[in-house]
């Protein structure tokens, strides 16, 4: 393996907003003739909003694996020559939003792991919720780690699993990991997509003139010109290599459901040009926002949404309610993206460094304000009050999602139920804490409606606290910090 010093070793992070933040992106290429890290870059660039804290791309000629990562965004941490320095036909890369393991370099990916059996490189999208135990076993197994995040372990379980081909050694990974986990895997000579027996994460495949691409959004497709071909089934494990792509291990899941997809991927975290489990994403917030429109219905002047994630639920109110839609707010894309960070007079100004308001559409107006989820309840009051100052004389708030009460184990940010606003306040007790007129969420039953699935399909613990896969312990972000 051959790594380069990353260029960025003290990047920080932006202060904690209201908003959810989940794992990170994955792709994977396998192009013969081809250098493809090109491709994994650009694939990353798609998948840029699913991390921000660092990139990393793996490479191979095959023979051996070449390794670049670096703290930043994918334009940071990759330039030109980086590029070059990543030959071969086969590629995986990261993109990271750290949920197990600290914001740092040693945590960046993808991750290597040599053993007898295999030498592989590992991006990882999920999280692993006995990643503790397994960390004590591999130590003891002579496994030495280098970081804090729960993908080295499943890294180095995969590169040490008793088995003697990937089948076997898969069929151990799947029986011993509990939680959410989508993989790309490559070794010198074959490039793999794991996804866990729940489908918690999103994993798809795409096809190029020459090759074959996965990615966790079908978004990656199409900044690299391949054609989306279908979702890597829940518990399904294909492999690519010289003589094509097939599947080779399928597990049911262990509790009888066919799968438990994540809603909140719907709901904010892809974009709303993904398409996943066949359902257009950009489709399911308009229909979110149209089922909205019939929750406490009010007499308003003008729609809006909070940008980005919430504009086509913001449209699909005004359509279904007949009330116009407007722009009021205006989101500045890259705040929290630079490493020059705001003084306290700056951090005092709260939400307006990352939003403003137009007076001049809102001024004297009733505004419906549409945005995708409340989870802390820290952004919502500065938003609220943003919109008075503008001069809107009412605020009506109406969440596309179901109040959250439950933490989630699976990938997401929020992990504590104080932390949680609707588990500790009733929606009368929120509405007058964020200064809104009026308040309303979307019912379980409306959200499942529109974005079209199963209930028994989708993942929807925190909003019930029914968790598909059992949780007994809740382990904190850094409880492997060595």
């Amino acid at each position: 393996m051959n790594g380069d010093t990353p260029r960025h070793p003290n990047s920080t992070v932006a202060p904690q907003d209201d908003y959810p933040r989940e794992a990170c992106g994955i792709v994977g290429i396998y192009s013969e003739g081809e250098d493809v890290a090109r491709y994994a870059f650009f694939g990353l660039y798609a998948l840029q909003h699913r991390g921000q804290e660092s990139a990393g791309i793996a490479s191979s000629t095959g023979d051996g694996i070449n390794l670049r990562v670096s703290m930043g965004l994918v334009g940071q941490a990759f330039q030109e020559e980086d590029i070059a320095r990543l030959p071969g036909h086969i590629a995986i890369g990261h993109t990271r939003y750290s949920t197990t393991g600290s914001s740092a370099i040693n945590n960046a990916q993808p991750i290597c792991s040599v053993s007898a059996a295999v030498n592989l490189a590992l991006a990882h999208n999920g999280n692993v919720i006995n990643a503790l135990d397994l960390k004590q076993e591999l130590s003891l197994w002579g496994c030495e780690f280098n970081g804090s995040n729960d993908s080295e372990i499943i890294a180095h379980l995969l590169a040490n699993a008793p088995g003697l081909n990937w089948q076997e050694r898969i069929a151990y990974c799947m029986r011993r990991l509990q939680g959410a986990y989508s993989l790309t895997v490559m070794t010198p000579t074959e490039l793999l997509g794991i996804r866990d027996p729940l489908g918690v994460r999103p994993l798809c495949i795409g096809k190029l003139s020459n090759g074959w691409v996965l990615a966790s959004e079908s978004c990656a497709f199409d900044h690299i010109g391949a054609e989306f071909i279908r979702d890597v089934e829940p518990g399904e494990a294909v492999l690519i290599d010289a003589d094509g792509i097939r599947t080779i291990y399928k597990r049911p899941p262990d509790n009888g459901r066919v799968s438990a997809g994540c809603v909140f991927e719907y709901i904010y975290f892809a974009r709303p040009d993904s398409v996943i489990e066949g359902r257009s994403v950009h489709s399911a917030r308009a229909a979110m926002g149209a089922a909205l429109s019939n929750v406490d219905p009010i007499d308003a002047d003008l729609v809006i949404g909070v940008p980005d994630s919430a504009t086509a639920a913001a449209v699909g109110y005004s359509q279904e309610s007949g009330i116009p839609y407007a722009e009021g707010l205006v989101k500045n894309r890259y705040v929290g993206r630079t490493f020059i960070q705001p003084d306290q007079q700056l951090r005092d100004l709260g939400v307006r460094l990352k939003l403003n308001v137009l007076p001049e559409i809102i001024r004297g107006k009733r505004i419906v304000v549409v945005d995708d989820s409340i989870v802390r309840g820290t952004t919502t009051p500065h938003v609220v009050n943003l919109l008075r100052r503008g001069g809107a004389s009412e605020v009506h708030l109406r969440i596309c999602a179901p109040p959250i009460i439950s933490t989630c184990h699976f990938g997401l940010t929020w992990r504590q139920k104080p932390e949680l606003i609707a588990a500790n306040m009733t929606v009368d007790d929120i509405r007058d804490y964020v200064g809104a007129d009026s308040l309303g969420f979307l019912s379980h039953e409306a959200l499942v409606n529109a974005v079209g699935l199963q209930r028994n399909s989708l993942c929807m613990a925190c909003f019930t606290g029914d968790y598909p896969i059992p949780v007994q312990l809740e382990m904190d972000k850094l409880a492997l910090e060595v």
